[in-house]
């Protein structure tokens, strides 16, 4: 009989088995590198991408931020310039209030009477004087008083210096009169 020996038919095919296991085995192993590689890349692209996104914004942030605190200095600057222009406004619109008050302290004056000086404070004017007689000093009162420009007149005091000559001081309080309505508006 024939002597067949199968071994080295089975060795080769255990052997091709083997090379078939481990060429599978490096093929997994290089897919699952690759698959690896592969999120590595798009995670790695992704975050750069948004990092990119991320300095673009702060620099628009930036940007913005510089844009608003200019905004802020230019409303600092209107509202000083719009506070100097009310000031301007309020001056040029006392002038004539200031001549008109003298000129109001000028037909309050009677005669025999001389005012030596006036000092306005606020609303409050301290005038003092040297009159003829206490008349002249009431009459300068009631002037005062009868005033539409002046009121609360307070004689602070009364000095005899010679014979027709008295010094006085006396306090008023000038007040602005209202406008008078005008006949077409009302």
């Amino acid at each position: 009989m024939a002597n067949i020996n199968l071994l080295p038919w089975r060795e080769e095919l255990r052997e091709e088995r083997n090379k078939n296991f481990y060429v599978v085995i490096g093929v997994v192993v290089a897919v699952t590198l690759a698959a690896i590689f592969a999120v590595y890349s798009y995670y790695d692209s992704a975050q750069s991408s948004q990092r990119l996104r991320n300095s673009y914004l702060q620099n628009e942030i930036a940007a913005l931020d510089k844009k608003i605190l200019e905004i802020r200095e230019l409303k600092e600057t209107r509202s000083e310039l719009i506070e100097r222009m009310e000031l301007i406004q309020a001056l040029q619109g006392n002038r004539p209030v200031i001549v008109r008050l003298f000129d109001e302290v000028v037909r309050a004056v009677p005669d025999d009477l001389h005012l030596t000086s006036l000092v306005t404070s606020g609303n409050s004017v301290k005038i003092s004087g040297v009159a003829s007689s206490n008349n002249r000093v009431s009459a300068l009162m009631r002037n005062f008083d009868q005033s539409e420009w002046f009121r609360d007149p307070v004689l602070m005091s009364v000095e005899a210096k010679s014979q027709g000559v008295n010094e006085f001081e006396m306090t008023v309080t000038r007040i602005t009169p209202k406008a008078e309505e005008d006949p077409d508006n009302g």
